[in-house]
Protein backbone atom coordinates (compact mmCIF):
# COMPACT_ATOMS: atom_id res chain seq x y z
CA UNK A 1 0.00 0.00 0.00
CA UNK A 2 1.39 3.41 -0.89
CA UNK A 3 0.51 6.73 0.67
CA UNK A 4 -0.93 9.26 -1.71
CA UNK A 5 -1.11 13.04 -1.75
CA UNK A 6 -3.80 14.16 -4.13
CA UNK A 7 -3.36 12.05 -7.26
CA UNK A 8 0.34 11.36 -6.60
CA UNK A 9 1.91 8.73 -4.36
CA UNK A 10 4.45 9.93 -1.83
CA UNK A 11 7.36 8.82 -4.03
CA UNK A 12 5.85 10.48 -7.12
CA UNK A 13 5.33 13.67 -5.11
CA UNK A 14 8.98 13.63 -4.00
CA UNK A 15 10.13 13.08 -7.59
CA UNK A 16 7.92 15.92 -8.82
CA UNK A 17 9.19 18.28 -6.10
CA UNK A 18 12.76 17.48 -7.14
CA UNK A 19 11.91 18.15 -10.78
CA UNK A 20 10.17 21.41 -9.83
CA UNK A 21 13.42 22.62 -8.31
CA UNK A 22 15.19 22.06 -11.62
CA UNK A 23 12.80 23.32 -14.22
CA UNK A 24 9.56 24.94 -13.29
CA UNK A 25 6.28 24.10 -11.68
CA UNK A 26 4.65 20.73 -12.28
CA UNK A 27 6.40 19.96 -15.53
CA UNK A 28 6.61 16.24 -16.16
CA UNK A 29 9.96 15.03 -17.45
CA UNK A 30 10.06 11.90 -19.50
CA UNK A 31 12.79 10.78 -21.82
CA UNK A 32 11.25 10.28 -25.25
CA UNK A 33 14.28 10.54 -27.51
CA UNK A 34 15.09 7.04 -28.75
CA UNK A 35 18.86 7.66 -28.81
CA UNK A 36 18.79 8.92 -25.23
CA UNK A 37 16.75 5.93 -24.06
CA UNK A 38 19.18 3.56 -25.78
CA UNK A 39 22.16 5.38 -24.25
CA UNK A 40 20.66 5.13 -20.76
CA UNK A 41 19.91 1.43 -21.26
CA UNK A 42 23.46 0.83 -22.54
CA UNK A 43 24.98 2.57 -19.51
CA UNK A 44 22.88 0.49 -17.13
CA UNK A 45 23.71 -2.73 -18.96
CA UNK A 46 27.41 -2.23 -19.78
CA UNK A 47 29.00 -0.10 -17.04
CA UNK A 48 29.99 -2.30 -14.12
CA UNK A 49 29.86 -1.36 -10.46
CA UNK A 50 33.66 -0.80 -10.23
CA UNK A 51 33.58 1.38 -13.35
CA UNK A 52 30.66 3.33 -11.91
CA UNK A 53 32.62 3.90 -8.67
CA UNK A 54 35.63 5.08 -10.67
CA UNK A 55 33.48 7.54 -12.61
CA UNK A 56 32.00 8.90 -9.37
CA UNK A 57 35.46 9.23 -7.85
CA UNK A 58 36.86 11.05 -10.89
CA UNK A 59 33.96 13.49 -10.98
CA UNK A 60 34.31 14.08 -7.22
CA UNK A 61 38.04 14.73 -7.63
CA UNK A 62 37.29 17.31 -10.32
CA UNK A 63 34.66 19.21 -8.32
CA UNK A 64 34.88 18.84 -4.53
CA UNK A 65 38.41 20.24 -3.96
CA UNK A 66 37.44 23.27 -6.04
CA UNK A 67 34.38 23.82 -3.84
CA UNK A 68 36.49 23.54 -0.67
CA UNK A 69 39.11 25.91 -2.05
CA UNK A 70 36.50 28.59 -2.78
CA UNK A 71 34.68 28.39 0.56
CA UNK A 72 34.53 32.02 1.72
CA UNK A 73 33.50 31.23 5.29
CA UNK A 74 36.85 29.75 6.42
CA UNK A 75 40.43 31.03 6.61
CA UNK A 76 43.17 30.11 4.09
CA UNK A 77 44.95 27.62 6.35
CA UNK A 78 41.73 25.66 6.96
CA UNK A 79 40.86 25.80 3.25
CA UNK A 80 44.15 24.18 2.31
CA UNK A 81 43.74 21.48 4.93
CA UNK A 82 40.16 20.86 3.81
CA UNK A 83 41.28 20.46 0.20
CA UNK A 84 44.05 18.05 1.25
CA UNK A 85 41.61 15.97 3.29
CA UNK A 86 39.03 15.95 0.51
CA UNK A 87 41.59 14.83 -2.10
CA UNK A 88 42.95 12.09 0.19
CA UNK A 89 39.45 10.90 1.06
CA UNK A 90 38.37 10.73 -2.58
CA UNK A 91 41.50 8.91 -3.72
CA UNK A 92 41.40 6.36 -0.87
CA UNK A 93 37.63 5.85 -1.09
CA UNK A 94 37.66 5.44 -4.84
CA UNK A 95 40.61 3.04 -4.82
CA UNK A 96 39.22 0.80 -2.08
CA UNK A 97 35.72 1.00 -3.55
CA UNK A 98 36.88 -0.11 -7.00
CA UNK A 99 39.10 -2.90 -5.62
CA UNK A 100 36.43 -4.23 -3.25
CA UNK A 101 33.76 -4.22 -5.96
CA UNK A 102 36.09 -6.01 -8.41
CA UNK A 103 37.02 -8.57 -5.75
CA UNK A 104 33.39 -9.22 -4.83
CA UNK A 105 32.45 -9.65 -8.50
CA UNK A 106 35.26 -12.20 -9.00
CA UNK A 107 34.21 -14.05 -5.84
CA UNK A 108 30.56 -14.17 -6.86
CA UNK A 109 31.47 -15.26 -10.42
CA UNK A 110 33.60 -18.08 -9.02
CA UNK A 111 30.75 -19.53 -6.95
CA UNK A 112 27.78 -18.99 -9.30
CA UNK A 113 28.79 -21.13 -12.23
CA UNK A 114 26.35 -23.18 -14.21
CA UNK A 115 27.10 -26.92 -14.28
CA UNK A 116 28.20 -26.63 -17.92
CA UNK A 117 30.71 -23.89 -16.98
CA UNK A 118 32.52 -25.82 -14.23
CA UNK A 119 35.81 -27.23 -15.50
CA UNK A 120 36.51 -30.83 -14.46
CA UNK A 121 39.90 -29.88 -12.97
CA UNK A 122 38.65 -26.73 -11.18
CA UNK A 123 39.64 -26.15 -7.56
CA UNK A 124 36.71 -26.33 -5.13
CA UNK A 125 34.63 -27.96 -7.88
CA UNK A 126 31.79 -28.88 -5.52
CA UNK A 127 31.48 -25.24 -4.34
CA UNK A 128 31.35 -23.62 -7.80
CA UNK A 129 27.53 -23.77 -7.80
CA UNK A 130 27.15 -22.78 -4.14
CA UNK A 131 25.49 -19.40 -4.84
CA UNK A 132 23.34 -20.35 -7.83
CA UNK A 133 19.63 -19.56 -7.54
CA UNK A 134 17.34 -22.47 -6.72
CA UNK A 135 15.42 -22.22 -10.00
CA UNK A 136 15.19 -25.24 -12.30
CA UNK A 137 15.65 -23.14 -15.41
CA UNK A 138 18.26 -20.39 -15.31
CA UNK A 139 18.67 -18.06 -18.25
CA UNK A 140 21.64 -15.72 -18.74
CA UNK A 141 19.74 -12.53 -17.84
CA UNK A 142 18.39 -14.02 -14.63
CA UNK A 143 21.85 -15.28 -13.65
CA UNK A 144 23.41 -11.88 -14.40
CA UNK A 145 20.82 -10.11 -12.22
CA UNK A 146 21.34 -12.70 -9.48
CA UNK A 147 25.13 -12.18 -9.57
CA UNK A 148 24.71 -8.39 -9.52
CA UNK A 149 22.44 -8.57 -6.48
CA UNK A 150 24.78 -10.93 -4.59
CA UNK A 151 27.80 -8.82 -5.52
CA UNK A 152 26.13 -5.63 -4.30
CA UNK A 153 25.16 -7.22 -0.99
CA UNK A 154 28.63 -8.68 -0.45
CA UNK A 155 30.36 -5.40 -1.37
CA UNK A 156 28.10 -3.50 1.05
CA UNK A 157 28.94 -5.87 3.91
CA UNK A 158 32.68 -5.76 3.14
CA UNK A 159 32.68 -1.96 2.88
CA UNK A 160 31.04 -1.61 6.29
CA UNK A 161 34.30 -2.92 7.74
CA UNK A 162 36.81 -1.48 5.28
CA UNK A 163 35.53 2.07 5.83
CA UNK A 164 36.82 1.88 9.41
CA UNK A 165 39.75 -0.51 8.97
CA UNK A 166 41.23 0.81 5.70
CA UNK A 167 39.64 4.06 4.48
CA UNK A 168 39.85 6.10 7.69
CA UNK A 169 43.52 5.35 8.50
CA UNK A 170 44.63 5.74 4.87
CA UNK A 171 42.73 9.02 4.57
CA UNK A 172 44.59 10.34 7.62
CA UNK A 173 47.93 9.22 6.14
CA UNK A 174 47.07 10.71 2.76
CA UNK A 175 46.01 14.00 4.32
CA UNK A 176 49.25 14.20 6.29
CA UNK A 177 51.28 13.37 3.16
CA UNK A 178 49.55 16.06 1.10
CA UNK A 179 49.85 18.72 3.80
CA UNK A 180 53.52 17.88 4.41
CA UNK A 181 54.60 17.86 0.75
CA UNK A 182 52.28 20.41 -0.83
CA UNK A 183 51.51 22.71 2.09
CA UNK A 184 48.04 22.45 3.44
CA UNK A 185 47.18 24.22 6.61
CA UNK A 186 47.00 22.60 10.04
CA UNK A 187 49.92 20.16 9.59
CA UNK A 188 51.99 22.48 7.42
CA UNK A 189 55.72 22.41 8.23
CA UNK A 190 57.18 25.69 9.51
Amino acid sequence: MSMSIGNLTLLERFEQDALNLVGGKNRLYTVNNEKTVKAIEWIGREISSPENRLILGASALMTQPFIDLHNKTIDEKTKKYSVARTVAKIIVGTTTGVLIRKGCIKFIDAFTQLPSEVKPDAKFKNMRQLLLPVADIIDKDMLKQHKNALGSILALVVMLFTNFLIDAPLTALGTNFITKHFGGGKNEQK
